[in-house]
């Protein structure tokens, strides 16, 4: 008797989920039927944390899943051996890679040469974007250049904004510009809740390069 109490309680509790899922289910459908909009996005990963770069690259792969192709132009890891790179490289012509940075200003000391490379990654990057063959491009660590003022800010907002129908541009690095912020379609702040390197952890192969 006890047992057939307790499947009619197990019944009634599965039966109260289905339609609670239904009612959110019914909810889900009609916010999704609701977007109607498809454009090409500019999308900016900035804050503390890690992972910037790491996102942006997540969507490359999945563009280049579809069959698309992708450009990339790394503002300051030029110098860095990066493993992404390589398996990049697997995709043949489809993958557009451009390390042009010259390392972090406190490397290279240097504000003439930090400028100077910023211009030519940007010359490059907007080669790309308006390469009709391209889906998507990522201006990796776009936003350090922009935080030293190698590059004008305004001149690189109105090129962002104006970039051909369609196309995705991925912006990372820290401490993005309101300005960019503010003309973003998708902002995403990586927050910094704990890292290893504090800890005295050495960055390693195959999770910080």
């Amino acid at each position: 008797m006890a047992g057939i109490e307790d499947k009619t309680t197990e019944d009634k509790e599965a039966e109260r989920h289905r339609a609670k899922m239904a009612r959110r289910k019914a909810v889900q459908d009609a916010e999704v039927a609701g977007k109607t909009i498809e454009k090409g996005l500019l999308i900016v990963n900035t804050g503390p944390g890690k992972g910037k770069t790491t996102a942006a690259f997540g969507l490359a792969l999945r563009m280049l899943g579809y069959g698309k192709r992708v450009g990339v132009v790394q503002f300051i890891k030029g110098k860095w051996h990066t493993g992404e790179k390589d398996a990049f490289a697997a995709f043949g012509d489809r993958i557009v890679w451009h390390a042009m940075g010259e390392g972090f200003t406190w490397e290279t000391q240097d504000l003439k040469r930090d400028i100077a490379a910023a211009e030519a990654a940007w010359a490059k990057a907007l080669e790309l974007m308006v390469d009709p063959s391209i889906s998507l491009v990522v201006l990796d660590e776009l936003n350090i250049a922009l935080r030293y003022d190698y590059l004008d800010l305004e001149k690189v907002v109105v090129a962002l904004k104006a970039r051909r129908e369609g196309l995705h541009v991925v912006v990372t690095g820290r401490n993005a510009k309101p300005a960019l912020v503010e003309a973003a379609d998708l902002v995403t702040e990586m927050g910094l809740t704990k890292h290893h390197f504090s800890a005295g952890v050495k960055a390693q192969q195959g999770i910080e390069f």
